[in-house]
């Protein structure tokens, strides 16, 4: 009887889907060492959002982002937005 070539390709497709997936979650959770709150006012709404990246400024650009696209829609309130008052806590 003849041994069943189709184990390898399988096996091969399984392992690198599983390399992926950590590769993936390594990348994404090891480059948040700077986590904050950033709580942004505008147009009389407050809207506040996480953001971690692997800077102060990048976390908190993040988050900022984040909240202004909850508050608002289009480019030029986006922009204005981002100028905003803003509030900002460390975790």
């Amino acid at each position: 009887m003849a041994k069943s070539k189709t184990k390898w390709p399988v096996i091969a497709g399984v392992a690198f889907i599983v390399i992926f997936l950590a590769a993936m979650a390594y990348s994404t959770l090891g480059n948040g060492l700077y986590r904050c709150q950033v709580c942004v006012t505008f147009e009389g709404r407050t809207m506040c959002r996480d953001g971690a990246a692997a800077s102060k400024e990048q976390a908190e650009r993040v988050a900022s982002d984040l909240a202004c696209a909850d508050l608002t829609s289009g480019m030029t309130n986006i922009l204005h937005c981002g100028a905003s008052p803003r509030q900002v806590n460390w975790k």
